[in-house]
């Protein structure tokens, strides 16, 4: 199986900084067209997302997961099924072996639904995002709005759309 891996805030919504209320969330124009593009090339799609701020009590998972809720009913309205969902609810010097750069949520999602990861994609905005999708194994790495120097190729795009092939 193939995954279309998407970071949260930056990716699918627009990135407020610790979004945590359904009335925050807003979605990143061509969000759908870019997963409903990869379902029809027989990807599947998973969230892979840092909520930092509930490790910080900046909210709490209850919060995270009502506004997860939402996310995934408004992607299926959409005609847009997401897999799965996996989240560090840590916070950054907590750690954890979770927490992007850190690849242990793609090898979850590997292990949970035996993924090929050479040959998914990930869709990030920070280099957290590249660096824990390059250490999983994937190889399509794209980065939107973000021209950080690494020490690996991603390829840079300014919108969403650029993402589908």
């Amino acid at each position: 199986m193939k995954v279309l891996f998407l970071d949260r805030d930056g990716v699918i919504n627009i990135d407020h900084g610790h979004v945590s209320r359904i009335e925050d969330f807003v979605f990143i124009d061509g969000i759908f067209e870019l997963c409903k593009y990869y379902i029809s090339k027989n990807y599947k799609v998973i969230v892979v997302t840092n909520q930092t701020g509930i490790g910080l009590n900046l909210y709490t998972l209850d919060d995270f997961l009502k506004v997860n809720n939402y996310m995934l009913e408004e992607f299926k309205k959409h005609g847009v099924d997401i897999l799965d969902v996996f989240y560090c609810p840590h916070d950054p010097n907590s750690n954890c072996e979770c927490r992007k750069p850190k690849p242990k949520m793609f090898f979850d999602a590997k292990d949970k639904y035996n993924i090929d990861l050479e040959n998914s994609i990930m869709v990030g905005d920070k280099i957290t995002d590249a660096i824990a999708a390059y250490n999983a194994g994937i190889k399509n790495i794209y980065l939107i709005n973000n021209d950080e120097e690494l020490d690996f190729n991603v390829l840079r795009v300014k919108t969403l759309l650029e993402v589908i092939k």
